[in-house]
């Protein structure tokens, strides 16, 4: 099994930042590469749509609004891998006014390498952070 995983600092609360991303269909919010998200059954599905309007559907595994963290599996896509399983998680900084944010994940490779398959996520992962961040850098100014 492969795995990929990124952290980023950001100068906002853990509150400001799980309100921004601790919602299952907050996706489109804050990562541009996945402008549309429906939730289906009750709220545990959700059917994303790429940038190149590829369909994408996940379920959520695990919600812990308290603990600012879920983590949800991957049903359908147009990913080289079998067993998805990521969590994204936000927790306080030492001085609690910032935020830190990791997203990781485990998968096993199909029909890739287990380095092109991590490097995928990888980028995925810091890409989608950096965004994340540059949205709060933003709303600062």
């Amino acid at each position: 099994m492969a795995q990929a995983s990124a952290k980023i600092d950001i100068p906002a609360s853990p509150d400001q930042v799980w309100q921004r991303v601790g919602g299952f269909n907050s996706l489109p919010d804050w990562l541009p590469a996945i402008p549309k998200s429906e939730l289906r059954e009750g709220g545990r599905v959700r059917h994303l749509a790429d940038s190149d309007g590829k369909p994408i559907v996940e379920r959520l595994e695990t919600f812990d609004n308290a603990a600012r963290s879920y983590s949800y599996s991957i049903v359908e896509g147009p990913f080289p891998v079998t067993g998805y399983l990521s969590t994204l998680s936000v927790s306080a900084k030492a001085d609690g006014k910032e935020s830190q944010v990791e997203w990781s994940g485990k998968f096993t490779p199909n029909g890739v390498s287990e380095e092109e398959a991590t490097k995928l996520f990888q980028g995925m992962y810091e890409g989608g952070l950096n965004a994340l961040a540059a949205g709060f850098v933003t709303a600062k100014k």
